[in-house]
């Protein structure tokens, strides 16, 4: 990372509070040119509820100092009932949230060293609401900067993928119940934090239960997923994601169905910003970002429209592994996407294990594959499956698919005789029957070298009884056969010579997502079942001529004192005397102080998800979080505890809160919920 100190105009910092129409202020931080009230600049909005003055301050200083540097007010706002903002904050993006971004705006407008024009940028949570609020149409809002979000919060966000009930549903809204018990600064609110932190202890309560209530596609999803009415967004918005995230889908769905001028960019990268990309290699996205704002909030002519409307990274082939510093490849470039340079490349599955490539029209059908072959995976499937939203720390992602092919229908081609390249939606189209209702498929995509190691290059989920309708599912007829599409995510990827490719088929996927009430056997009919591939022609001459990224740069960073070391750990522990299996994560962000307000800091996370050998009712999921504030004689923690189990009816949720001021323990609450399952 090269740190910039020296910028075209020098910087101010303030921080503050807006008071809403409501009475409510919200906690404010701005980074602006000393001289911007008497020459007023544009305003970037990023409103999250990560709290400025600590959890995004090492980050927030990097990069809205450097857009006020070059003539920007970098502003960023808590979110009402978050950081020092007043309030109780009780879900995700409410419509609440979202009026008062709208408010927010207005005062940037208004202000004497604003222009009166604001973007807005925001990773996972700030480019959920920025999409939002777009669709809003708030007169100040002139362009969007999305990263690693989605237009679908039911489809393609975190807590649900082809209608299965993800593991991440979990760990997120143990995230939330963590961050929701944090205090305000004594520093910036006085003697009101400890009556603020009563009301966010007592009111948050526990998202989790909020969501299980919601197993299908209601309106409670549809709320905030701009996907419902595309139209409603009318400003420019760039969107941004990496392959190993969990939302790279939603960047070519935006540029699908969006109808204002728009750009895609796909790197290798986790849920980052890319110019602090992992797995690398990270790019100059400061540079670009002040490209794109530089266009729509200046109105320079800084050529970045003039350039293809796609940029993504077309990995190539590595051994697997659950964490990667860089991920070898090259920039290539669709001028539109849909591109009609995609060609589709399907392959019929046979009754031998097969991928073979088959013409498009007419169909191919060989008697042999009218065989059956069946499936019944154990539980065990998915421990390498990694995270569905990776942040590459601590070892997140998919390890050698060796372990989880044993448990699953593979199916795989020759060794390849010539490269094949692949950008776009691989789809998987599959005659099956199932011996129960409910049941989910689950489908991997590996480059298999010619050592036979597999990694997964992209996989997808489907919960059978939602194969036609998220909104309305039906259960399955035991014995009859249906014909199902599953999408796969999204990828760039080169399949070289010599190497072959694999789909891998399971009947559970455990603990990426929650399994079916019952074990399943599931029956598939290769010679009514194919993949088709995305195939992409390399275009050597013009991806040779494509503008280069910089490399990555940022202004100085925060001054921090590291007092204790963090400490990762993604383990697999099998239990032989007692029969059972769990998946341990350990993320210890270990302790350090902020040296110019002198708060000392320290988070840790445990994660285990645990089954006995074929007991599907054995299933549990459960994450303890532990984080502290200290400064002085003020030491304030919290630790929540949230225990998540099944059987063919119901889930159960546990869980516990507890704050301590010192070493008093000044709150506790408990729940204990069941919710019914929706085929789920």
């Amino acid at each position: 990372m090269h740190i910039v100190s020296d910028f075209p105009r020098d910087v101010q910092e303030e921080e503050g509070f807006i008071t809403l129409a409501d009475g409510c202020r919200l906690g404010i931080r701005i980074w602006r040119p000393v001289d911007a009230e008497s020459d007023p600049v544009p305003a970037i909005l990023e409103y999250l509820p990560y709290r400025k003055r600590d959890m995004t301050a090492m980050r927030d200083v990097q990069t809205h100092a450097y857009w006020a540097g070059h003539g920007y007010a970098g502003v960023r706002v808590d979110i009402r009932g978050s950081g020092e903002s007043d309030g109780v904050l009780t879900d995700e993006y409410l419509q609440q949230e979202l009026d008062d971004g709208v408010e927010i705006l207005h005062w940037l407008g208004q202000q004497p060293w604003c222009t009166g024009d604001v973007g807005m940028i925001g990773i996972s949570w700030g480019g959920f609401n920025g999409l939002q609020i777009a669709a809003l149409q708030p007169p100040e809002l002139k362009a969007v900067i999305t990263l690693c979000s989605t237009d679908d919060r039911y489809a393609d966000d975190v807590h649900h993928m082809g209608g299965c009930l993800l593991g991440d549903n979990l760990s997120w809204a143990s995230t939330m119940f963590d961050t929701n018990t944090c205090p305000p600064d004594p520093l910036l609110v006085g003697e009101r934090w400890r009556e603020m932190w009563q009301e966010r202890l007592e009111g948050s309560g526990l998202w989790l239960a909020t969501w299980l209530q919601h197993q299908r596609r209601d309106d409670y999803w549809k709320h905030g997923s701009v996907c419902e009415d595309f139209s409603r967004i009318r400003c420019p918005v760039y969107a941004v994601s990496g392959w190993a995230d969990g939302y790279c889908n939603a960047v070519f769905r935006l540029l699908a169905g969006l109808d204002v001028p728009r750009k895609g960019l796909v790197g290798p990268w986790a849920h980052k910003y890319p110019h602090l990309g992992v797995p690398g290699p990270a790019i100059g996205f400061m540079q670009e970002s002040l490209r794109w704002w530089d266009h729509w909030l200046k109105g320079k002519d800084t050529g970045i429209m003039d350039e293809p409307m796609l940029r993504v990274w077309i990995q190539e082939s590595v051994p697997p592994s659950a964490r990667y510093d860089m991920r070898p490849g090259r920039w290539a470039a669709e001028p539109s996407w849909p591109s009609p340079r995609i060609e589709s490349k399907p392959f019929r599955l046979t009754s031998g294990h097969g991928l073979v490539p088959t013409p498009q029209d007419p169909e191919v059908h060989v008697a042999d594959d009218d065989i059956p072959l069946a499936v019944r995976s154990p539980l065990s499937v998915g421990l390498y499956a990694g995270k569905w939203c990776s942040y590459n720390a601590p070892p997140d992602l998919p390890h050698d698919q060796r372990d989880e092919d044993g448990g699953s229908l593979i199916f795989q081609t020759a060794r390849l005789d010539q490269d094949i390249e692949i950008c776009g939606q691989p789809i998987v189209e599959l005659e099956l029957e199932a011996d129960q209702p409910v049941a989910m498929v689950a489908l991997r995509l590996s480059d298999i070298a010619p050592d036979d190691k597999a990694t997964r290059i992209s996989y997808g989920l489907l919960n059978l009884t939602h194969r036609d309708s998220d909104e309305f599912p039906q259960p399955l007829e035991p014995g009859k056969r249906y014909h199902v599409r599953v999408p796969l995510k999204h990828i760039a990827q080169n399949f070289p010579t010599g190497n072959a490719i694999r789909l891998s088929l399971s009947t559970s996927y455990w603990p990426l997502a929650w399994p079916s009430p019952a074990p399943v056997k599931l029956t598939v009919y290769p010679a009514g079942s194919r993949l088709t591939l995305p195939y992409r022609e390399p275009q050597p001459q013009e991806e040779a001529a494509l503008p280069q990224f910089g490399q990555p740069e940022a202004a100085p960073p925060l001054a921090v004192t590291l007092i204790q070391p963090s400490q990762e750990a993604w383990r697999v522990i099998r239990d032989l005397a007692n029969d059972q299996t769990t998946l341990e994560v350990i993320n210890d962000q270990g302790t350090f102080r902020i040296d110019d307000i002198d708060l000392e800091l320290s988070s840790r996370v445990i994660e285990r998800y645990t089954y006995a050998y074929g007991n599907y009712d054995s299933l549990s999921g459960w994450t303890e979080w532990e984080r502290s504030f200290r400064r002085g004689d003020w030491n304030v923690r919290s630790v929540t505890r949230t225990l998540m189990t099944s059987n063919a009816e119901h889930f159960r949720l546990r869980a516990t809160l507890d704050a301590f001021e010192g070493d008093s323990r000044v709150f506790a609450k408990s729940w204990d919920e069941e919710v019914p399952r929706d085929f789920v």
